[in-house]
């Protein structure tokens, strides 16, 4: 397994101060796939050996999407996906 290292980076928007996109990245590495796991809002990259390197969020989601995607890391990458994701970007709702 990759080693695991943490980053976030947010892009926002300079009139607002509102979160626009957010890259989660767990693992270093290139993306081999990119898959879109919510239809145009957020998409998750992994390497060659289908190990989730990050998700980017283009628009808010529910936080099962969160949830699914990392169901089989590790504990420590999913609180840091759900301690670390914009509130504006991953929503408790159920929808999307």
């Amino acid at each position: 397994m990759n080693k695991l290292s943490f980053k976030l980076d947010v892009s926002v928007c300079e009139k607002t101060g509102k979160p626009r996109a957010a890259y989660l990245q767990v693992r270093e590495g290139d993306a081999a796939e990119t898959r879109e796991v919510v239809e145009g809002r957020a998409f998750a990259d992994y390497d060659a050996d289908g190990l989730l390197i990050g998700i980017e969020f283009l628009a808010p989601c529910a936080v099962q999407v969160l949830d699914k995607i990392t169901q089989d890391e590790p504990e420590s990458v999913r609180e840091f996906f759900r301690s670390s994701s914009p509130r504006q970007l991953v929503t408790a709702g159920a929808e999307g």
